[in-house]
């Protein structure tokens, strides 16, 4: 959505290309059900920021901020930079695990359209006292909000409760509901549940509304998808075929046809995380073929890296061992420059590549052609790829090796007749193994998030001595407080209207102060889901 709004000036930097805009997460915990979320919701994002704050090269989330709705909106963490601050966002996590699970459903009012108000306010105000030199790549903010009541009803609680808002500074405002049934992904209301004419979005835009499960698994995938390039401004990838194969398409300057696609990690290289396998094994330089795909889409318009594909190949023609690097996928471009008609075709021509391959059980050879460094008298070296299709629409390019990388390796044929004794001690052993279909890569764990949270744990005697100093002049709680330890954001009150029956609050986000946020909390000391690979195990 917000296909129309720029939210940048002038070509993007190879480090915007990785980062994400600002995000707010709003969560909704909704009695008696967050009793149930609570805990899974909690290790899912203690799990995602272990690695978003371990990635190592460009940072690819900007400012983080969390608000929690439950009688009242309140702030538990205003924006901070998530690189460097994994304490920070332990302590908020640690938080939200103490918010009071029991009790009677009280409805929420109109708490929830205060905390976007509340927290679009507080990142205008971090954007106006940004120190000179250090501003924001992104102007705009994308907002989620977590819940587990029904989303349409609170997709209409929020547009009628932000109808005179400005949410100019809004890239995207995102309902996810938390459900127990089965996994379903939703970009927005489905068009045989739109509603009529009269009852159609009064904010003037989309809010767009999701469904995922309220298992560790399904919410750790949505939270990855946070550190996906999902931007608009520009088309990454130029895939050029011959003209003489589609003479019914429209051909570029170079007489080829020309796909303008997006390209997108299918997983995050170890490599760019600190103590992976024995600590010294780096399966892919952090500087190879990838990042450097990352860095020639972020270039001008006027010259787009380009995959120019020279050959068809049998689908069972490419030797696994020639193949190298950490694959990426190609999908249509969503860039908003381009108009709707242009858009439409370039889906629909692409579309049309992955069924024909399917049919013919093609792959693609494709030639990187780097762009032009200048006048330079070295001609740069090209890399190849192999392009294989899938039943989704996307294509899955790998790197495969050329002529200069190949070292001898002599492969005999294998003898036909093995000796009978180890022929029966190896297939006994065969035989004691469970037979899986396919690897699904959600059901092995390598432990790695322990590991990760564990890099970020200091001496008790290296906290900050003024954080120690707090919490030594905190009086002592009584029995059954809570103590919290933290000082509010610096974000000017709203307007709160005032549950019947009961004296009038302040939005605890609202409380003022000259200090940076921070608290000291205690340390904190699913189902299996099936995961479908387009392109086969």
């Amino acid at each position: 959505m917000y296909h129309g709004r720029n939210t940048g000036k002038g070509p993007s930097t190879p480090t915007q290309i990785y980062q994400q805009p600002p995000r707010l997460l709003i969560v909704q915990t909704a009695l008696p059900s967050w009793a149930d979320i609570c805990s899974n919701l909690c290790e899912a994002l203690q799990n995602f920021f272990s690695l978003a704050c371990s990635l190592m090269g460009p940072s690819r989330m900007s400012l983080f901020s969390l608000y929690v709705v439950q009688n009242q909106h309140e702030c538990i963490l205003p924006f901070v930079q998530v690189k460097g601050n994994f304490a920070r966002l332990q302590a908020c996590i640690s938080e939200l695990r103490m918010f009071q699970r029991e009790g009677c459903f009280r409805p929420p009012g109109l708490c929830l359209h205060l905390a976007v108000q509340d927290g679009l306010q507080q990142f205008k105000q971090y954007s106006r006292h940004v120190t000179t030199g250090a501003s924001l790549s992104y102007t705009s903010l994308e907002i989620t909000v977590l819940t587990s009541l029904p989303g349409k009803e609170v997709v209409k609680q929020l547009e009628e409760g932000l109808k005179d808002t400005d949410l100019v500074r809004v890239r995207r405002l995102q309902v996810v509901e938390i459900t127990k049934g089965v996994l379903e992904y939703m970009d927005s209301v489905s068009p045989a549940e739109e509603p009529s004419s009269d009852e159609s979005s009064i904010l003037g835009t989309d809010i767009d509304l999701q469904t995922i499960d309220n298992d560790v698994v399904s919410m750790e995938i949505f939270f990855k998808a946070w550190l996906h390039n999902n931007g608009t401004d520009q088309e990454h990838i130029h895939l050029l075929l011959p003209s003489r194969c589609f003479s019914n398409i429209s051909r570029a300057r170079d007489d080829s046809m020309c796909l303008k696609c997006d390209l997108q990690e299918r997983l995050l290289s170890p490599s760019l995380l600190p103590g992976t396998a024995d600590g010294s094994l780096r399966m892919d330089d952090p500087k190879g073929d990838f990042s450097t795909l990352y860095q020639m889409a972020s270039q001008s318009s006027a010259s787009r890296y380009k995959l120019r594909v020279i050959k068809a190949l049998n689908s069972n023609g490419i030797c696994e061992s020639l193949t190298y690097g950490l694959p990426f996928i190609l999908r249509p471009t969503s860039c908003w420059q381009l108009d709707w008609d242009e858009l439409e075709t370039n889906q629909q021509n692409f579309h049309a590549l992955c069924h024909s391959l399917l049919k013919r059980e093609w792959l693609l050879l494709a030639k990187g052609e780097p762009l032009s460094g200048g006048h330079s008298l070295r001609q740069p070296a090209n890399t190849f790829y192999v392009i294989v299709p899938s039943r989704s629409p996307t294509l899955l390019v790998k790197a495969v090796a050329t002529r200069e990388l190949m070292l001898p390796s002599p492969f005999p044929l294998l003898p036909e007749n093995p000796p009978d004794d180890s022929l029966k001690i190896v297939e006994s052993v065969l035989d004691s193994l469970e037979l899986e279909p396919i690897y699904n890569p959600l059901q092995a764990w390598s432990h790695l998030y322990s590991h990760l949270s564990n890099t970020f744990i200091k001496p008790q005697d290296r906290l900050h001595p003024s954080w120690e100093s707090r919490a030594l002049r905190k009086r002592p709680c009584k029995a059954g407080q809570l103590q919290t330890n933290r000082v509010r954001a610096t974000v000017a009150p709203l307007p709160v209207i005032p549950t019947p029956g009961r004296a009038p609050q302040m939005p605890a986000a609202s409380k003022s102060s000259s200090e940076a946020l921070f608290w000291l909390s205690k340390e904190e000391v699913g189902e299996e889901k099936e995961e479908e690979y387009p392109w086969g195990p």
